[in-house]
């Protein structure tokens, strides 16, 4: 999920505006603010547009969704760290700096230097650690790890993983991590998903291992091919995830997209998103012809802050462009965080071709 981040100096004022234009984007039924709603309210989870514009929200119900938004729990929480001026110490601090408790911070430690045989002992001494949760505020995402999430260094904290970052999983996962269902599955989406462990040659091996102690192949599929991690995809295929309609499309698989087609509604929407994304021209014509909306926003965890539009004109694929465009899709829908066209996110990306194709459009 995108964070929407507090600017250095937010102000309750400053928020309760936001929460009052939110609600009447809401009471407007503007694409955007239902968006919002859907991905940040957790009653508007999966639910479409009319649907959710049929409601009668409150403007605590969406002060709840901007609060969330920003990463924070409650209005109440946010509205605190705000007055108390605490988000911008916490701003500065790294995420290892943020952990209050000596004794995790101790076991973190030792994961980053890679002294696996260190950490196995530690853990021997201090068992509830393996079992415990760390509190990140202002994020959306890696907001409550345990010691077992930290391998994937996704979000990067250190700019590297230790050589042996695999002895050290194996030693987490000895000391009782794998009984941990949603730190299994959480551990393996950010694996999956993430760029350093890739780099490091560590991505295929760490899938293999934490999928041999239970985690769930399936659970990390969409996130993989999200951010364009090919390799991990194929890895947790080949751990038994089922491949489904949004897969294959990502994968630019067209046979079994065509096979996999009509779909459910939600599954033609991301599998349009991430076909999108990665330039499956011909996936993406597919899709639309079995009745995806060129005009929605992309589904939570696919780029949800923009369009199919703007995935495929900030990366840069004309072909896309040009599909979803001659398939009725608008080229003045404006993204959620800047009101960004697709021909403004063509421009900043340094795509000419791309840039040139919707100014002719607009013109």
């Amino acid at each position: 999920m995108p964070t929407k981040r507090l600017p250095p100096k937010a102000n309750v004022d400053q928020l309760k505006r936001q929460a009052k234009d939110l609600l009447r984007g809401v009471r407007r039924a503007e694409p955007a603010a239902l968006q919002r709603l859907r991905e940040f309210h957790p009653e508007c989870a999966g639910l479409a547009d009319p649907v959710i514009a049929a409601r009668l929200f409150t403007l605590h119900d969406v002060q709840w969704a901007l609060a969330r938004e920003y990463g924070y729990g409650s209005w109440r929480r946010l509205r605190e760290v705000v007055v108390e001026g605490a988000r911008g110490a916490s701003a500065a601090l790294t995420h290892n700096e943020r952990i209050d408790d000596p004794v995790f911070r101790r076991a973190l430690d030792l994961l980053d230097a890679g002294d696996a045989e260190g950490l196995r002992v530690y853990l021997k001494s201090h068992p509830r650690v393996v079992h415990q949760e760390v509190r990140f505020e202002g994020d959306t995402y890696f907001t409550d790890p345990t010691l077992l999430e930290f391998i994937a260094e996704n979000p990067i904290r250190q700019g590297h993983l230790p050589e042996n970052v695999v002895d050290v999983a194996r030693v987490i996962l000895g000391a009782g991590a794998a009984k941990n269902q949603v730190a299994l599955d959480e551990t393996l989406m950010l694996i999956a998903s993430g760029r350093l462990v890739r780099e490091a040659g560590s991505q295929r091996p760490l899938i293999e291992l934490l999928c041999r102690h239970g985690a769930t192949a399936e659970a990390a599929l969409h996130g993989a091919v999200a951010h364009q991690e090919w390799d991990a995809a194929e890895a947790l295929l080949a751990q038994g995830a089922r491949l489904d309609l949004p897969t294959a499309a990502a994968l630019g698989r067209q046979a079994d997209v065509a096979h996999l087609l009509p779909g459910t509604e939600g599954e033609r929407q991301l599998a349009l998103a991430l076909a999108a994304n990665a330039g499956r021209a011909a996936v993406v014509r597919e899709v639309l012809a079995a009745g995806a909306d060129p005009n929605r926003f992309n589904p939570p965890g696919a780029h949800s802050h923009c369009t199919a539009l703007h995935s495929a004109a900030w990366a840069g694929h004309l072909d896309t462009v040009r599909v979803l465009i001659e398939s009725g899709a608008r080229s003045d829908i404006g993204d959620i965080h800047h009101r960004a066209t697709a021909l403004d996110w063509a421009r900043h990306a340094g795509h000419g071709e791309v840039a040139a194709y919707l100014e002719r459009l607009s013109g």
